[in-house]
């Protein structure tokens, strides 16, 4: 292959690295596994769910932090796996290796001369992805690219707005604040989670059919929530959380329609309150997301 090809391949990753790596860390999207018959919900049972999410997502928020592992599939573009650590204490941070198994995202890392692995390391305003010696080489040898979420805004197609949205609301307690928005939230009954026992609770949200009267948020948050769904283009999702004796999550998923297609993935929590080290790549190793798009015309900010 030659270099220019390879230029514009591991340009197109980079690009496509954008949403991906993103996504990874939110957990968008993830199928139930085997269903289980849910308890019938009656007015009384629905305000006792209410007010046990609520525990949840109070405790969940105040633990900070914790370790992922997951999967992931967004229509055809991304299939993939990853595993790391993630804060937010103070926004989100974190650090995660994500593994794309399939669609075209791995199909664009392997003709880039990648192993389908990028290293992702976020930080309050900015994150960065590791695309890998191969693609170092077509960049003058960097091969960090950073991606500061203000500059990513001014992308045309409002990708830079679902890039902001979905990293800064990439938390466990997401989960929560679905279920609580949804409004028909049902508790399934105790499963077994990696061997913790654990309650699950399940609900539907339709973004058009979203009310503060049906939902147990108040107008700021319901609002908020609408709005990241919106920007994310996402009409439908059924959540799904598993839930152990300390009231933290252990596990979630999620699957629906979004703006690129059928999303569907599985996120598994652990260690609340784990450290979690985030440093900023060596600058001398790293190149701008910006100056990226100016290799490849056609992509950069209108």
């Amino acid at each position: 292959m030659r270099t220019s090809t390879v230029r514009r391949a591991g340009t197109g990753a980079a690009v496509a690295a954008l949403m991906a790596v993103v996504a990874a860390c939110g957990g968008q999207g993830g199928g139930s596994g085997t269903e289980t018959e849910t308890e019938p919900t009656t007015k009384a049972a629905g305000a006792s769910h209410v007010a046990a999410l609520q525990q949840v997502g109070k405790k969940t928020g105040t633990a900070q932090s914790a370790r992922i592992e997951g999967t992931s599939t967004m229509g055809g573009t991304v299939s993939m796996k990853q595993t790391g650590t993630i804060g937010w204490a103070d926004g989100l941070s974190g650090s995660l290796t994500v593994t794309y198994t399939g669609g075209t995202m791995a199909e664009a890392l392997r003709q880039g001369g990648g192993d389908g692995s990028v290293r992702a390391r976020y930080l309050k305003d900015e994150y960065y992805a590791d695309m890998g010696e191969a693609f170092a080489k077509t960049v003058g040898g960097k091969r960090w690219i950073r991606y500061a979420y203000e500059d990513v805004a001014r992308l045309g197609g409002g990708a830079g707005d679902v890039l902001r949205e979905q990293v800064r609301n990439s938390t466990p307690e997401q989960g929560v604040k679905a279920l609580l928005a949804a409004g028909d939230v049902r508790k399934v009954g105790q499963e077994d989670v990696r061997g913790v026992s654990a309650t699950r609770y399940s609900g539907t949200v339709d973004v058009a059919e979203l009310t503060a009267r049906d939902s147990a948020l108040d107008d700021r948050q319901l609002a908020a929530f609408k709005e990241q769904l919106t920007a994310a283009g996402i009409t439908t999702q059924t959540v799904d959380i598993w839930v152990d004796k300390d009231d933290l999550l252990v596990k979630k998923t999620e699957r629906g329609e979004s703006g690129i297609g059928a999303f569907d993935s599985t996120v598994f929590y652990s260690d609340y309150g784990t450290e979690v080290p985030v440093e900023k790549p060596p600058a001398a190793d790293t190149m701008d997301f910006l100056d990226v798009l100016k290799r490849q015309p056609g992509i950069g900010p209108s």
